[in-house]
Formats: structure tokens, C-alpha cells, sequence
């Protein structure tokens, strides 16, 4: 027998995404690229290990709104939202099993647009032209909306734009680090789910909004 995917190398490792025996080289190469590697595989998480290991501090050319600031207290301060966002972003996955990092990226981006203008006082949305993409973002406005309406009730003090912007620009640094670039990464959608078990496992309200 030869790998199902390269038709050449014996098959030596079982592959969960694709039920068979594939080649060593092609669960290297194919991995996250033609594969959809489910998060709990073996190799994959081997792989993650690795790459955690060997993995270099973005240069500062490569960071979103480079010309961005805040210390670290900021977004110590503001965990709460932090853990609001990242867990309506696990729970939507939940819903959503072909989000990926990419696509996540995408919807915090344009979130972040959109906070950032709120915070001139111009109101501009520019949502992003993926669908699954376009959906997280609808589904993390909606989460963000409702939290800071939550918070101002309870503390009657308002979560200003320009924070919740500062904390989308937070996350989109982090998911700049940890993805790994490959077409179908979800490395940065697994570091949510280790940094927020809870959120991961707890069941999720089913969302008002429709994937096309």
C-alpha cells in the first residue's frame, strides 16, 4: 500500500481528518493546508509544540496599528471584555466548525475599524468580505454590543470605543503571533481554547445569525 495522498511513501501515521494511513511527509506538508486537522490530533499537537518552541517575536514592521500603544495593566484591566470576546469567537466556532484563523482575523480587524472610527465619532462599517468571516464579525459586534450595555448597567459607566478598539488591536497582535499562516491554521483558535477552558467547554446559546 502506498499513501493516499502522495501515492508513492508507505502510509505510517493515522490521519483523524482523513480516516486512513498517510505518509509522514504529507501529514508534514499537507497539514493545515489540504488537510483540515481536527484540533485534538496527535500530530498536530505535536506539531503546535514545535512550533511554539521555535517561534520568533514579530518583528515590529509586522505588528497591526504599529502606531498603537498601551501598557500592559490596559488589558489586564479590561480582562473581562478580553474573555467576552474570545469566548464568543470559541462559541461561534463551536457552531462553525470551517472557521479558521484567517477568517477569524479578518472579522477582528474590521471590528477593530469599526470601533476605531466610533472613537473619532464617525460611524463607518466595513464588514469583511469572506462569508464565514462576515458572520463572526455580525456575531462579535452583537457580543461586544451587549456587554457594554451589561457593564453600564451594572457600573453605570460606559466601555468607551476607543478601549474596546485598543483591545481588538490586543487580540489581532496575538493572533498575529500565534497563527501559522497555513491556509486552514486554526493554531491561534486552539491558544483560545487553552487560555479559556471554560468558555471552550461551557454549552453556547445558539446564534441569531445565519451562515449563508
Amino acid at each position: 500500500m502506498a499513501c493516499p495522498i502522495c501515492e508513492k511513501r508507505p502510509p505510517k501515521r493515522f490521519c483523524p481528518a482523513q480516516g486512513e494511513k498517510i505518509c509522514p511527509i504529507c501529514c508534514g506538508k499537507e497539514r493545515e493546508v489540504t488537510i483540515d486537522c481536527p484540533f485534538d490530533c496527535p500530530h498536530l499537537m505535536a506539531g503546535r509544540r514545535y512550533e511554539a518552541e521555535h517561534r520568533k517575536p514579530l518583528a515590529a514592521d509586522e505588528f497591526p496599528y504599529q502606531d498603537i500603544e498601551f501598557p500592559a495593566d490596559f488589558v489586564y484591566g479590561h480582562w473581562p471584555v478580553v474573555t467576552n470576546i474570545a469566548s464568543a469567537i470559541l462559541g461561534f466556532q463551536i457552531q462553525n466548525k470551517e472557521l479558521n484563523d484567517s477568517s477569524t482575523y479578518q472579522a477582528l480587524e474590521s471590528l477593530a475599524e469599526t470601533y476605531r472610527t466610533l472613537g473619532t465619532g464617525i460611524y463607518y462599517e466595513r464588514p469583511p468580505a469572506s462569508p464565514v468571516a462576515r458572520v463572526l464579525y455580525g456575531y462579535l459586534a452583537e457580543s461586544v454590543q451587549n456587554f457594554r450595555r451589561q457593564e453600564a448597567e451594572r457600573t453605570r459607566a460606559a466601555l468607551k470605543e476607543s478601549e474596546v478598539f485598543g483591545l481588538l488591536v490586543f487580540l489581532l497582535r496575538v493572533c498575529k503571533q500565534h497563527t501559522n499562516g497555513r491556509p486552514r491554521s486554526r493554531a491561534f483558535l486552539d491558544f483560545l481554547r487553552s487560555r479559556f477552558p471554560l468558555a471552550a467547554a461551557a454549552p453556547q446559546e445558539t446564534s441569531r445569525i445565519i451562515l449563508p
